[in-house]
């Protein structure tokens, strides 16, 4: 009798808690990943992205994102590699995202070094892998849905997210919000 079919890995369902990308949540349903995604009144220019740590149940900045008027759009993220654990340097929007010309979508560079890639298909936003033939997403982008259409909603806006991307989710969260 041949071994069981390894099981697949269902995405992750990332939801949004309100239709603000500034002032909202993203969360899977057990809270394994929860993201708080906050612009407070006193520092209107600066976008934060908070990640909960499970164990501790503590809330910690992973990613920042600055839009001064006037300016180009600056973001910087947890920096692995320093002794504190801060957020590392600002880097221009532009040379995090390389937007495409004339379209929605760009490039950007993973935490590995690898080129991701937002499009739209057939109206909707993905995440791919620059160089994929086959053009499977990694991520998605599912639209929110209202009663009749204008009144409450009956669906929240969510992120499917494939479980390969679950070390990339900051710059995923941080790109979405830029």
């Amino acid at each position: 009798m041949p071994p069981p079919a390894k099981k697949i890995t269902p995405p992750h369902k990332l939801e949004f808690a309100t239709n603000s990308l500034r002032n909202t949540t993203l969360a899977v349903e057990d809270d394994r990943y929860y993201y708080e995604v906050v612009t407070r009144f006193w520092h209107p220019t600066v976008t934060k992205v908070n990640r909960l740590d499970p164990e501790t149940r503590e809330l910690r900045t992973v990613a920042e994102i600055d839009r001064t008027r006037g300016k180009e759009v600056k973001v910087r993220f947890l920096d692995s590699d320093s002794k504190d654990s801060g957020l590392g340097a600002w880097t221009k929007a532009s040379e995090f995202v390389k937007y495409d010309q004339g379209g929605v979508g760009g490039t950007f560079a993973g935490p590995k070094g690898e080129e991701y890639r937002w499009k739209t298909h057939n109206r909707k936003l993905e995440l791919i892998k620059a160089d994929d033939e086959e053009k499977n997403p990694l991520v998605k982008y599912h639209h929110y849905k209202r009663h009749l259409f204008v009144w409450r909603m009956s669906r929240h806006a969510w992120l499917e997210v494939k479980p390969e991307m679950s070390d990339s989710m900051e710059k995923i969260i941080g790109k979405s919000h830029s």
